[in-house]
């Protein structure tokens, strides 16, 4: 069992669960445990206690509902709806890595997802709005008790409803403490390519803290107290990409539970345990290298991101 240090607070993540099927230029996956909140919930979960909030249809394996078990997550807030199946996705990498096409869509019981907290849930300090309909976010904040401490909230989002809600994302924005999105989201949302001009931009959206991924080159965090990047973990066996963004803000959530904080010294350190635990995800399929790994590889890794950062 995960021990969390005396200062850990809940984290609450709310996202997709999905069974995936991938194929890249190596391999295919068969058909997996996927979805945002199944990757973040189980990467916060090694900083400090998590709620999911989630749901799944009448076909979820009994085996994944073990897996989020085993890292000791809260499932109050996943429902079971046995009218029909689980959110299922289907893609295929390109050569490289280079893009993703999506081979099939079902989303079944989640396109009827409209997330109602169990009442302990509302009083979350710190929350992971995870990439569902900009709607739906707004849903969840709403439900968020405000006394006697706001919740500290970090969003995500992707292109979809970057052009398909606009009006709905950017009251959402207004909302939320912290945005995390990657490179090609933040050009969609702000026009800008140089990425320290778009993270500038996006503060002034809405989030005070944003944090812009750059893939295989790292990431950049904006900040009132200043600006600062990190690299990539140097992984050298590149399997699935799947879910390392939703590892990467789950790692960053649950690092700050952990601590209590939301400084800039304390986000700096987050983004370094994130970059470690994202480049466990990639190294298989599914959740199962990021599920299977241990707390200790992920400080090792953190202590890797410390040393190559240094000079």
């Amino acid at each position: 069992m995960q021990r969390y240090p005396l200062s850990a607070k809940y984290a609450l993540v709310i996202g997709s669960v999905a069974i995936d099927k991938v194929a890249t230029p190596d391999g295919q996956s068969g058909k997996v445990l996927g979805g945002a909140a199944s990757y973040a919930s189980i990467a916060c979960s090694y900083f400090a206690p998590t709620r999911m909030v989630g749901i799944v249809g009448s076909d979820f394996p009994e085996a994944h509902l073990e897996r989020y078990r085993s890292h000791n997550i809260d499932l109050d807030g996943l429902v079971v709806d046995p009218s029909g199946k689980t959110f299922f996705w289907s893609g295929r990498y390109r050569d490289n890595f280079s893009g993703r096409d999506t081979l099939e869509l079902g989303l079944n019981v989640f396109e009827k997802f409209s997330p109602t907290l169990p009442t302990a849930y509302r009083s979350t300090p710190f929350v992971m709005l995870g990439a569902i309909q900009p709607s739906l976010q707004l849903h969840v904040i709403d439900q968020l008790l405000k006394k006697p401490r706001k919740p500290f909230i970090l969003a995500d989002t992707f292109d979809h409803w970057i052009t398909a809600a606009p009006a709905e994302l950017a009251k959402m924005m207004k909302k939320v403490d912290m945005l995390v999105i990657n490179e090609d989201e933040s050009l969609l949302l702000t026009g800008e390519r140089n990425v320290v001009n778009a993270g500038a931009l996006l503060r002034k959206m809405g989030p005070k803290i944003v944090v812009i991924k750059k893939g295989a080159n790292g990431a950049a965090l904006f900040h009132t107290a200043g600006y600062f990047a990190i690299p990539a973990y140097p992984i050298t066996k590149l399997v699935d990409p799947t879910g390392a963004g939703d590892s990467f803000a789950g790692a960053i959530i649950g690092y700050l539970a952990a601590l209590n904080r939301t400084d800039f010294s304390a986000l700096k350190r987050a983004l370094a345990y994130a970059t470690a635990v994202a480049s466990l995800t990639v190294e298989s399929f599914s959740v199962d290298r990021l599920s299977d790994a241990g707390k200790a590889t992920i400080d090792q890794r953190y202590r890797t991101m410390i040393d190559i950062t240094r000079f």
